[in-house]
């Protein structure tokens, strides 16, 4: 089995904590971009058609194995949004401070017990672009919205997720500890088994 798998992402929080979190199976994730692959339009209604979509391309692209996540923030107070649109909340191209300002914006005034949200992530994992099981795995990480950032960690809408429990936000997290809560981390233990099973059966 190649132990190179292609991650269809560019984004570096994302690659960081996945590439800890594959490490023990002895697989070595890269970039898409590292390979000169490029992103693909994601026009899918859900995470997990979003993520079908980046994770056949990175494989057509790449010949390789591939591991896709599409992820957002959902918000009781928004119906549901940002959702699949999480990263460009604020307009394509948005960074993370736009994403988080229209946020805020959004929900300004809004109580404290009205304003819980949660962090969805779904994870696609094909052996080839025309693999026709692919493994899909899911995680959620239930919090709530603060009313200004803290915390100099982590990306994109961590800074304001604030764990009930914990009393700190991801942001505020280390490495270690998000990786044991997130909803990425979450749905790469559900992958981890299957990923196994997988290699086992291949070797």
């Amino acid at each position: 089995m190649n132990t190179e798998v292609i991650l269809a992402s560019n984004n570096a929080g994302k690659l960081r904590e996945l590439r800890g979190l594959l490490a023990e199976l002895g697989l070595d994730l890269i970039s898409q971009g590292e390979l000169g692959v490029s992103a693909v339009a994601e026009t899918g209604s859900t995470f997990v058609d979003n993520a079908l979509l980046k994770a056949r391309h990175a494989a057509r692209e790449s010949g390789r194995a591939a591991l896709a996540d599409d992820s957002g923030l959902e918000v009781d107070w928004l119906q549901g949004a940002p959702g699949v649109h999480s990263a460009r909340f604020a307009g394509e191209g948005a960074d993370d401070a736009r994403n988080n300002q229209k946020l805020l914006a959004l929900l300004r005034d809004v109580p404290a017990a009205q304003r819980g949200a949660r962090f969805r992530c779904v994870l696609v994992y094909l052996e080839s672009a025309a693999d026709p099981a692919p493994l899909i795995c899911e995680g959620v990480w239930e919090g709530r919205i603060l009313e200004r950032p803290h915390g100099a960690h982590g990306f994109g809408y961590d800074p304001l997720f604030l764990i009930p429990e914990l009393g700190r936000t991801a942001a505020e997290l280390t490495a270690a500890e998000k990786n044991a809560l997130s909803h990425r981390g979450r749905a790469l233990r559900a992958l981890l088994p299957k990923l196994r099973a997988r290699i086992a059966a291949q070797c």
